[in-house]
């Protein structure tokens, strides 16, 4: 596991996005060979949308040959509703570059029969020839995606109810209302997610602290899914100096050590751009 630390969301959000960039430029993908990319959505990732967005405009990376599948997708809302996950991504950020639309994939809240397609989704993922690197962010309490404590660490693309606390912290975007918060969603599952192949999980701001430090310093528990990453093949966890106000002080200076001496090759290439 890799652990980057930056001073603030925005040079947390900037390096994820020039890392994303770097990634795509790297692979060369084709039409015959796309990049699948696993995406999120809520504040966390805003600042990441808005620099690729820039790098798009400035012609340093293109997604036409991209790949995406958010993570997940309320109940019952409808792609235009202004508080869906599809609203919201095409909204912050696919109608600002050149991915095309059968490219895109979100799971669909009104589907019929939600069981179906949920497994339908995890078809589509493995014909696309799985994911090659998954962006989240992480909840106060570890979750990812809507992979709540208690989740099995094993879990695939399901219907799953949402905590209170989720509920009450989602409410920001239903005009502070609990009431209007749906209590289900469809998310992707814990394995899901960590069948790509690289996984990178954002977290910012010191309402996020317990849960990092659980996720680098504290044993693997489904009571903190982000701790799955530590099994991970190659997992990064970026924070912000507020971030890791639990971590030992150790434990800073370990990872700070590390990375001062990895050059990531997209950091040069973006970096004057």
């Amino acid at each position: 596991m890799r652990l980057i630390i930056k001073n603030n969301y925005n040079e947390c959000a900037k390096w994820t996005a020039d890392y994303i960039a770097g990634k795509i430029k790297a692979a060369a993908p084709t039409k015959e060979k796309p990049f699948v990319l696993g995406l999120p959505t809520g504040s966390t990732p805003l600042g990441v949308y808005a620099r690729l967005i820039e790098l798009y405009q400035k012609k340093l990376i293109s997604f036409e040959n991209v790949i995406t599948f958010n993570m997940d997708e309320y109940s019952g809302l409808d792609e235009t509703n202004p508080q869906s996950y599809h609203y919201f991504m095409w909204h912050n950020f696919f109608s600002k570059i050149d991915i095309k639309k059968e490219n895109v994939h979100i799971l669909d809240g009104t589907a019929p029969d939600p069981q179906k397609e949920c497994q339908h989704y995890e078809d589509m993922i493995k014909a696309a020839g799985g994911i090659d690197l998954f962006l989240g962010g992480c909840g106060n309490d570890g979750h990812i995606a809507f992979n709540e404590p208690g989740s099995s660490l094993t879990s695939r693309t399901r219907i799953k109810t949402l905590t209170e606390d989720t509920i009450v912290a989602n409410a920001r975007f239903f005009d502070g209302d609990c009431n209007k918060v749906p209590k289900t969603a469809l998310t992707v599952g814990i394995g899901t997610i960590t069948d790509a192949k690289e996984v990178l999980i954002m977290m910012t701001g010191l309402s996020k602290a317990d849960a990092l430090q659980h996720a680098v310093e504290e044993s693997v528990s489904q009571m903190w899914p982000v701790t799955i990453l530590q099994m991970h093949r190659s997992a990064i966890l970026i924070a912000d100096d507020a971030c890791t106000d639990k971590l030992r002080v150790g434990t800073v200076k370990y990872f700070s050590g590390i990375e001062a001496k990895i050059t990531d090759s997209y950091e040069a290439l973006f970096s004057d751009k």
